[in-house]
């Protein structure tokens, strides 16, 4: 498996759109909306840089699904079925393709919220938040993986871009929940993206992340796992 692991990474990371998708626009739509807060404080550059770090981590998990999409289309999945991969490892090993490649996002927004936006933290919590948000991540990549299972090429794209874009608008990725409604944050509070994103604004506050959020994290990771694999046994 660690073979398979390594050419997936090597066949993402050579992709031209996964370095504009999946780092160039989440660190140009930080630098913009950090801007949005000039002259408040630095608690607004520092919680828009965990939530764009969170989108495009968000973005670079949901699109491992549109390599399996296209893994479908030529054939690549029909050959791994006739190897002693089971389908549980299969899945997991794409996961950690997913994993791998969340990391050059994650940096890419951390790094220009320390350099350009003003972000302030220590040491420690700067590592710390590149780990909790590499962490969070994999459920995304579940899902991702269960849509590309599931889905055809080109419908899997336009299924993972809409989720993104749901996933931050409901999640408060782009802006503050005490923007939205009442209603709309009790929404907002059972989501997978705004948990994730509550994890990095723990740590960049100096604070362990809440239980309640972990948990509904992690009930989240069970959901999109079990739809990943039960996608892949079904897909053709």
């Amino acid at each position: 498996m660690r073979d398979y692991v390594r050419l997936e990474v090597r066949r993402t990371l050579r992709d031209p759109g996964f370095a504009l998708g999946g780092v160039a626009v989440p660190v140009l739509m930080y630098l913009l909306f950090s801007r949005l807060g000039d002259g408040l404080t630095g608690t607004w550059a520092t919680g828009a840089m965990v939530g764009m770090a969170a989108y495009g981590a968000v973005g670079s998990a949901l699109n491992t699904g549109g390599g399996v999409a296209e893994d479908r289309a030529v054939g690549w999945l029909r050959q791994l079925r006739v190897t002693p991969l089971p389908p549980h490892r299969v899945v997991l090993g794409r996961a950690l393709t997913g994993t791998v490649t969340v990391l050059p996002s994650i940096t890419a927004v951390l790094a220009a919220g320390g350099l350009a936006g003003g972000a302030r933290a220590a040491a420690w919590q700067w590592a710390a938040l590149a780990g909790v948000l590499w962490l969070g991540s994999v459920p995304f990549t579940l899902l991702g993986l269960g849509n590309g299972y599931r889905l055809t090429g080109q419908t899997t794209g336009v299924v993972n871009m809409l989720a993104n874009l749901a996933l931050a608008v409901l999640g408060g990725l782009w802006f503050p929940l005490a923007l939205f409604p009442g209603w709309l944050r009790t929404v907002a509070a059972y989501t997978p993206a705004h948990r994730f994103a509550e994890l990095g604004r723990s740590v960049a506050a100096g604070q362990a992340p809440p239980p309640t959020g972990v948990l509904v994290l992690a009930a989240w990771f069970l959901a999109f796992g079990a739809y990943a694999v039960l996608s892949y046994r079904r897909a053709d």
